[in-house]
């Protein structure tokens, strides 16, 4: 498992200068081309939403009262707190913020070699073997794996599908707690 705090991940900015990505995991690590890509955003204003061709993309917001993702004619959806959703990377969106800045947990999955879901859970989640996943706290205490190391609001592990560690489970471990869930399975 690998722990991270988002608040001491590095910051890159937008080419467009619309907000900036905290990259969390980029799987394969050090490939030219990602499996798998989880991250956060800061959205500092209204404008246009990179295009991932070939990419299955999951957003949560985290913070902000909502973002409005639109692509003429094909898709219109609100994004809203802690609500995952799911959305084609080949699409061209301008986002439209609801209130002002905003951030957001991005999952990527390269279209025919991974498959994510994004839940967002209150209770007990253990991952199935040979799964990837991210585990992002959003409010309380988590504690995760077998090294007791508890998980307050904006930290998370990371694991790929071939991690043996033991115990590779959350649990809350103080009321109202919290937590987005993305589990990343191979396609056969």
């Amino acid at each position: 498992m690998h722990h991270f705090d988002v608040e001491t991940l590095k910051a890159g900015r937008w080419r467009n200068g619309g907000g900036a990505t905290r990259e969390i995991v980029s799987w394969p690590v050090g490939a030219g081309e990602f499996q798998w890509r989880a991250s956060v955003a800061d959205i500092d204003r209204n404008g246009p939403f990179s295009a991932f061709p070939g990419v299955d993309r999951t957003f949560a917001l985290l913070s902000g009262d909502g973002v409005r993702l639109t692509a003429p004619g094909t898709f219109d959806r609100t994004a809203r707190p802690e609500e995952p959703l799911a959305f084609s990377g080949d699409l061209e969106l301008t986002a439209e913020l609801r209130g002002g800045p905003c951030r957001a947990l991005n999952i990527m999955a390269r279209r025919g070699r991974r498959a994510a879901r994004v839940d967002r859970i209150t209770g007990p989640v253990a991952l199935p073997d040979g799964h990837a996943a991210v585990f992002y706290v959003l409010r309380g205490h988590w504690r995760t794996g077998t090294d007791g190391r508890p998980l307050a609001a904006g930290q998370g592990v990371w694991w790929d599908e071939h991690d043996t560690t033991p115990g590779r489970a959350a649990t809350p471990l103080s009321p109202g707690a919290v937590a987005l869930w993305a589990d990343i399975a191979p396609v056969a």
